[in-house]
This record gives structure tokens, sequence and C-alpha cells, in this order.
């Protein structure tokens, strides 16, 4: 039995579902589906050696980890931001995110986050409508940055797979 051939595909199937598994967490906001894709990788390149091409890959993949993890934020903020939003109501929804994370996975921290921006959108306006709106809009980035992530988590796998069977 080839032994060296049995663990390298068990590899590259543990590697490859670990993967599958983080890309379907990126549809629920809780699981850093981004992370666990690029820690994948990581310990990939740590099991069979970093090549030229390993490293730059490797870093592509780590720099869209950091985006990705990071878009949540922008995007939300900035759709709220373009229909009138206060930067002290994005504050606020930033920490409602937090809380909400903490206190009631897996969803609160959407949840909250929508909340504390209208609450405080309203507190400050004074228009319910307008409030609505705001958040409503913070509610199409977060959709967005779900699409965003899941293309960045594509793109990261499909970086690990010419990795793996390519280079």
């Amino acid at each position: 039995m080839d032994w060296q051939a049995i663990g390298s595909v068990g590899l590259h199937i543990l590697v490859g579902l670990t993967m599958l598994v983080g890309w379907l967490g990126l549809f629920i906001v809780i699981i850093p589906g981004l992370v666990i894709i690029w820690t994948a990788g990581l310990v990939y390149g740590l099991v069979v050696g970093f090549n030229t091409a390993g490293w730059i890959l490797f870093g592509v993949m780590t720099v869209l980890m950091i985006v990705g993890s990071l878009i949540d934020n922008v995007l939300m903020g900035a759709s709220a931001r373009k229909k009138g939003a206060s930067w002290l109501s994005i504050g606020a929804a930033l920490v409602g995110a937090l809380l909400g994370t903490l206190l009631l996975p897996p969803i609160g921290g959407i949840l909250l986050a929508l909340v504390a921006l209208f609450l405080v959108e309203y507190y400050r306006v004074k228009d319910w409508r307008q409030a609505l709106d705001s958040t409503g809009s913070m509610a199409m980035g977060c959709g967005w940055s779900v699409v965003a992530r899941l293309a960045m988590g594509a793109v990261m796998i499909g970086l690990w797979l010419l990795w793996a069977f390519v280079f």
C-alpha cells in the first residue's frame, strides 16, 4: 500500500471539505467562513510546504480574507450613509452588531445592528420613515456583503485548487 498517496488524497479531501464548509458558512453571519477557508489553506501549505507559487497564491488568499472580513462594515455603513444615516447611527449599529453577535448568535448581530441604527436615526431625525429608509439601506448593504464574501470565498477556493493541482 502506498501510504504517502493515501495521505495526500486524504489531505486534499480534508482541506477541500473544510473549505467547502467555510464557504457554506458564509451564509451564516456568525461563522467566519473566509477565516476557515484561509486556515485550511494555511494548514495545507504547512503540510505540503510553500513553493513560490504557493506563497503567492496564499498571499492573495490572505488579502482576500482580510478584505472580505472587513467588507460587511464598509458595505453596510456606506449603504446607510447614502440614505442619510449619521456616523453616530452607523457607530451604534456597529456596537449593536457586536453585542448581538455575542448575546444572540447566529442572527442577533444583524438584528441588533438594524435596531440600533433605526433607534438612533429616529431619535436624531424624528421621522420614522427616514429612519426606516436608512435601516433598509443598511440591510441591503448586508445582503451585498454576503454576495461579495461568497465571491471572495469562491476565488480563495479556486486559488487553493490551482495551488494543489496545478503548481
